[in-house]
């Protein structure tokens, strides 16, 4: 009986980690829709470049005191599509800018290509390995540390090849906490698929705005 007992708990536990899994992934399609058309809203109303930080505030405070209160409940799913949609909306500003530079818009697909493969390739290899990337948590909190430090060096020296060597930091580690996010939720670890999916949203938008950076820095434009 123990034994039955045991094969159904482990059937159980499966089925609640696919069905976490499965709801992470359908959220985390539907709000990255729904930053691209506040994106695209942002951009048809030429919203100046300091929406950029102001959203990236706003959303930040969000996600740290309410998102966390709000998981739990479907007040969770709406928290979230207002999270990623202020993002999107602060995205659209940047984006104007680059449209603005004669190699723009391929500046803006590169980095949309580069940000895709770097998500599907770890998502997948994190889903596919036998790996438990848990272990990178103390690592990854660390290197945030390290470039938060950097970042504020930067605003006072203003070093093209600092703030070059620090979007490579941010994209190394916002790879590792997909890995690490995607392990946990393979692993049973993470049980709240909306916590889940901001977490891998934040890693895609860092991605995406460090890529951003690093082109346009090498850019001839």
């Amino acid at each position: 009986m123990a034994n039955h007992y045991s094969v159904a708990q482990s059937a159980q536990g499966v089925l609640e980690t696919n069905k976490v899994l499965k709801n992470t992934y359908l959220l985390l399609a539907a709000t990255l829709g729904f930053s691209a058309v506040t994106a695209m809203l942002s951009m048809a109303l030429a919203m100046p470049s300091w929406v950029y930080l102001v959203s990236v505030i706003g959303a930040m405070v969000l996600g740290i005191f309410v998102l966390p209160r709000t998981a739990q409940s479907a007040a969770g799913v709406g928290m979230i599509f207002l999270i990623t949609g202020m993002l999107g909306f602060g995205l659209g500003s940047i984006l104007s800018m680059y449209l603005a530079l004669p190699n723009g818009p391929g500046i803006i697909a590169t980095a949309f290509g580069g940000t895709a493969v770097i998500f599907l390739g770890l998502s997948g290899y994190a889903l596919m390995s036998k790996t438990d990337f848990s272990f990178m948590g103390g690592f990854l909190f660390a290197g945030m540390m390290v470039v938060f430090v950097a970042m504020l060096a930067n605003i006072f020296f203003s070093m093209p090849a600092l703030s070059l060597a620090i979007s490579g930091a941010i994209i190394m580690l916002m790879s590792g906490f997909i890995l690490f996010d995607t392990s946990r939720i393979k692993s049973g670890a993470e049980t709240n698929y909306i916590m889940a999916t901001y977490g891998i949203y934040l890693s895609i938008f860092n991605i995406f705005i460090s890529l951003l950076q690093i082109l346009g820095i090498m850019s001839d434009d």
